[in-house]
């Protein structure tokens, strides 16, 4: 219902699927998060899927630091209702194992796994089994040689290591992977992106890493990841919060849904309130995010407390109050008035009538 007055030009970069996810290609920007479970505690693990996969995440990638964590990625992926991305770094045979035993995308460095020969053998493993990899270069962790040559880690680093793996698996004949080069450091994250996307047409996944609480880290991730979106750059997306990792995909879906790059939940037009406010926003707004998590069809909404902007916005949202005089307020409906409503619960009386647009989008699509 809300209108965008601007379209991004993608990056045009070529195609690779994740079990029935395809990353590039065109394909819709994917959302993916981590887990933080103990992988080897099966249960546990499959329920935090579970959880994220509910909130939107498309993919979710999964720590495997031994053997114990290898093995319980048979169950893991078996059960898991979206792919699996097995974390590897330095033991070569986790890979081959994770990869055997179901994942649909191994995230290692080739530069750390070790020899030629088992960088080899890695490749043969997610080769046989259908595995995606993920050359994951990472500004905290580059290689020695690549730190000696410029000193610290910059843009010209992130490339160079990225374009070196890169190398290594054309050399063997691979080509089913996607790259990133993350930092904490937004300028240097993203200056490093731009440089490489020029270099390659392989999918890019974006993130800032390591970028902390919920709020500082969703707003690093917002304006590293969002500035590379405007630039068209970006095939899929990790929102990296010190948090639970379902908060990590409603960061990242409301970045895309800014940006109109994707539609899923509720999207809020709110007014930060003042004293022309005719009834208490912050609360509305308050209670109704967490009321509406639930919903996935993608709904947009405009809660004004006055008429200054409120008949404007209104027009523009598929569900939208504007505050009136007297405790009596207007109710629009896909853009038009509707009706007006007079000493209402508003949480609960907007949250109602948003399920009943929700569900009729749903309907129409049938």
């Amino acid at each position: 219902m809300c209108r965008s007055y601007q379209k991004i030009d993608r990056r045009k970069s070529r195609a690779i699927h994740l079990g029935n996810v395809k990353i590039g290609g065109g394909a819709p920007i994917s959302v993916q998060t981590m887990t933080n479970t103990i992988t080897s505690d099966v249960n546990s693990t499959l329920s935090q899927i579970d959880r994220v996969r509910n909130v939107g995440a498309d993919i979710v990638r999964v720590s495997v630091p031994d053997q114990e964590s290898s093995s319980a990625l048979k169950k893991i992926c078996k059960k898991s209702k979206i792919p699996i991305i097995a974390d590897v770094h330095f033991h070569y045979k986790r890979a081959i194992e994770s990869a055997i035993n179901g994942a649909s995308c191994l995230r290692i460095n080739p530069g750390n796994i070790g020899s030629k020969e088992k960088i080899k053998d890695v490749i043969k493993a997610a080769k046989d089994n259908n595995c995606a990899i993920r050359i994951g270069v990472n500004g905290g962790s580059l290689e020695r040689k690549i730190l000696e040559k410029y000193q610290e880690p910059v843009p010209e680093a992130l490339v160079e290591s990225a374009t070196d793996n890169i190398k290594i698996l054309e050399d063997n004949n691979f080509f089913n992977f996607k790259i990133s080069v993350k930092a904490s450091d937004v300028f240097l994250a993203t200056k490093a992106y731009e440089i490489l996307a020029n270099k390659c047409d392989y999918p890019l996944h974006l993130g800032i890493t390591e970028a902390g609480g919920r709020r500082s880290g969703s707003v690093k991730s917002s304006i590293g990841i969002g500035k590379l979106l405007l630039m068209g750059i970006g095939d899929t997306i990790r929102v990296s919060l010190s948090d639970e990792p379902e908060e990590e995909v409603k960061v990242a879906y409301d970045i895309l849904k800014s940006l109109s790059l994707r539609h899923r939940g509720v999207k809020i037009i709110s007014c930060p309130s003042c004293a022309r406010q005719q009834f208490p926003v912050v609360e509305t707004i308050r209670k109704l995010e967490k009321s509406l998590e639930d919903i996935s069809a993608p709904i947009t909404i405009s809660i004004i407390g006055c008429v200054v902007n409120g008949p404007g916005e209104a027009t523009m949202t598929n569900v939208g109050i504007t505050g009136g005089g007297n405790n009596t307020h207007m109710v629009y409906i896909n853009g038009k008035k509707d009706h007006r409503i007079k000493n209402e619960d508003l949480p609960t009386y907007l949250e109602d009538i948003v399920r009943k647009e929700a569900k009729n989008q749903i309907v129409n699509k049938l």
